[in-house]
């Protein structure tokens, strides 16, 4: 098998900066990718030979671990009755029936393909059903890349320092306003200052700016302004869906939204999204309604097999326990750290994590930026070497699973002793 060097050498000539995805070139980190042969549990193993232990995850959603046996021997069964019907099929409807079972704010939900996909087709919703135009996002926040969001996104776009918007029309970008997450003042200003916002999307819990939490009455504050001037109040759980807790941020924070994306994990790591909410909105897509969202890959037979095994393991799952052995974890990491003379800020919510490199409280973009991205570059070479998988940006989260054992976490631990800084 060619190495990751000769693999990525060929891929620069065939795709776009050799990757797929923008942060997977590992440009702000100063390295080359590493070509994954094979993943199981909390291990990736290179086409180079290496294992590391994975705090990606796929970027989130591998809650169980990689190649779970009871989500990969469901969709193994379900791929040899056939890999797409572009028809409907009993998963998807067992699916719904399970989103809606466990997510507070779900009444009826539509399967689509990706995040993306769900955050474009909720918000076409909400204009749809408010009959305004405008959408309030903020800062530092990303709702993957159609055209409205991504002015002032996080993840990738911050990752990259890029304005976002290039490619995408004045007129479209003119209906984005944007806030500070946190910042409830700057949304009532919005809202003061224009009746035509149709909608406020926001991660309960941000995601791609590293982990940031929402401080206390933020997000009742956002319920209450919405409600008040005729706005819906959409969540973007495709981060923290079924991974905070098994009904999603709402659920912890007890917030009831009028639509909510997910993604990610429902499919069990196959491409999938989701969008739902009150029925009386949800009712407005077509073929039900006028309201006109499409795909003929939603619903998929493999997808939904693998996502609804992946749903029935974690309904009986222990999330308090993981969520106990990552803080535990996280606090060693950042004493370890600390310890050193760096300036290290942890956040950290169930299994999800970031530490950033800066000695102030991040709690928005703003604060977010003041983490020392050169530092982290070096602290992610560093434990790379020593056989551990981190984003590679320092505004992505860290993951654990069910599947990170204590071997993996002192391993992980041990690693960051040995760092130079």
């Amino acid at each position: 098998m060619p190495t990751s060097a000769e693999l990525f050498a060929k891929a620069r000539t065939l795709i776009p900066g050799g990757v797929n995805s923008p942060v997977r070139a590992c440009k702000s980190v100063g390295r080359d990718p590493l070509f994954i042969a094979r993943a199981a549990g909390s291990k990736l193993f290179t086409v180079d030979g290496d294992e590391l232990v994975d705090f990606v995850m796929s970027w989130g959603p591998m809650l169980l671990g990689h190649a779970h046996p009871g989500v990969t021997e469901t969709a193994r069964t379900a791929m040899l009755k056939g890999a797409s019907y572009g028809a409907p099929c009993p998963a998807e409807v067992a699916m719904a029936e399970a989103v809606v079972a466990a997510v507070p704010g779900i009444e009826m939900v539509r399967m689509v393909n990706s995040g993306t996909e769900a955050t474009m087709s909720a918000l076409r919703l909400a204009r749809g059903v408010t009959g305004k135009s405008a959408v309030v996002k903020f800062e530092g926040c990303y709702h993957g890349h159609g055209d409205a969001f991504l002015a002032a996104a996080g993840s990738g776009v911050a990752t990259f320092g890029i304005p976002g918007t290039p490619g995408v029309p004045e007129d479209t970008v003119r209906h984005t306003l944007t806030a500070p997450y946190n910042d409830l003042d700057a949304v009532a200003a919005l809202f003061e200052a224009s009746g035509d916002i149709a909608a406020v999307i926001v991660e309960p819990v941000a995601g791609n700016m590293g982990l940031v939490l929402p401080a206390p009455g933020f997000l009742e504050g956002l319920r209450d302004l919405t409600a008040k001037h005729g706005a819906l109040l959409i969540f973007d759980e495709v981060i923290t869906g079924f991974r905070v807790a098994y009904g999603g941020a709402q659920s912890v924070f007890g917030i009831d939204p009028d639509l909510t994306c997910l993604g990610k994990i429902i499919g069990g790591g196959f491409p999938v999204g989701a969008y739902g909410g009150k029925r009386r909105f949800m009712q407005r897509i077509s073929p039900e309604g006028d309201i006109y969202q499409a795909g003929t890959l939603s619903g998929n037979p493999v997808a939904m097999a693998a996502g609804l095994a992946t749903l029935l393991a974690l309904s009986k799952a222990d999330y308090a326990g993981l969520a106990a052995r990552t803080q535990s974890f996280a606090t060693a990491l950042a004493d370890i750290l600390r310890a050193k003379g760096l300036p290290v800020t942890l956040n950290r919510i169930a299994s999800i994590l970031t530490l950033f490199f800066t000695d102030q409280p991040v709690t928005d973009f703003a604060s977010a930026k003041t983490s020392d991205s050169a530092l982290y570059a070096r602290f992610y070479g560093h434990m790379r070497a020593h056989g551990v998988n981190l984003a590679p940006s320092g505004f992505e989260c860290a993951f654990t699973s069910f599947a990170h054992t204590d071997a993996d976490l002192d391993k992980t631990l041990a690693a960051a002793r040995s760092f130079a800084g």
